[in-house]
């Protein structure tokens, strides 16, 4: 199975930061924000994993992370995203990558507390499709929500005004292969983007959805806000 961290876009909401350097690697307490989202791949077993990034300071990554030895690696591939496309066309730069693979796709400002690994040995063992992770929250308005039906997810709703339940769907997905064609047929939202939603949904129609619930903490660290509430959540817990 690869992994692949999304760690690329303009980190636009994060300006006047992000003029001199790329937004996944600013301090997240005492380490730069994209070591959290490649230790939680790391301890769940992989060793194959690449990062998408992008802008001005993408060569940052590799004097930052190196060929990855310091996180138990061989080596760490790299791919360059222009512009700001989305999720799911960030996603299509793996695609030579990932091969016939499955692969587990985490956004590069997204943390957790949770092991990972019993999910990850799950998904191996699941013949095709997809699995989501999703976590409780009093805020579902905000996020990607999940309708859940006899233990199922039948859909995801983006930012709903009447959200049909309290679980958000973070940044930490696991694909087949086939998440490549799915992604080939998108079209923009109305933000201009290929959405992983849009991805999402495609495998929960065809049945192929599975999921998992978060029980620690998730947050992600894209806004001034978020970045200061993962430095505490991070100091707090010493992870």
């Amino acid at each position: 199975m690869k992994g692949v961290i999304l760690a690329g876009g303009l980190g636009s909401r994060m300006l006047p930061c992000t003029k001199v350097t790329n937004k996944h690697l600013l301090p997240v307490y005492n380490k730069p924000m994209i070591y959290y989202p490649l230790n939680t791949l790391v301890k769940g077993g992989l060793t194959d994993i690449m990062i998408v990034t992008g802008g001005n300071n993408a060569g940052d990554f590799l004097r930052l992370l190196g060929n990855g030895s310091e996180f138990g690696l061989k080596d760490i591939s790299y791919t360059y995203q222009e512009g700001e496309g989305g999720i799911a066309e960030a996603l299509k730069l793996a695609e030579n990558f990932v091969d016939e693979d499955k692969v587990i796709v985490m956004l590069g400002d997204n943390i957790i507390k949770d092991d990972i690994s019993e999910a990850i040995i799950e998904f191996e063992k699941q013949p095709e499709g997809a699995k989501i992770f999703l976590k409780e929250v009093s805020d579902p308005e905000r996020f990607g929500v999940a309708e859940i039906k006899d233990g199922k997810v039948i859909n995801i709703e983006e930012k709903p005004e009447d959200p049909k339940s309290n679980y958000s769907v973070i940044g930490l997905y696991m694909y087949d292969s086939n998440v490549f064609d799915i992604a080939k047929t998108l079209k923009p939202s109305n933000r201009g983007e290929l959405e992983i939603t849009d991805v999402n949904n495609e495998y929960i129609r065809k049945g192929l959805m599975t999921y998992s619930i978060i029980d620690g903490w998730w947050t992600d660290a894209g806004t001034f806000e978020s970045l200061y509430r993962a430095s505490k959540l991070v100091a707090e817990d010493k992870i």
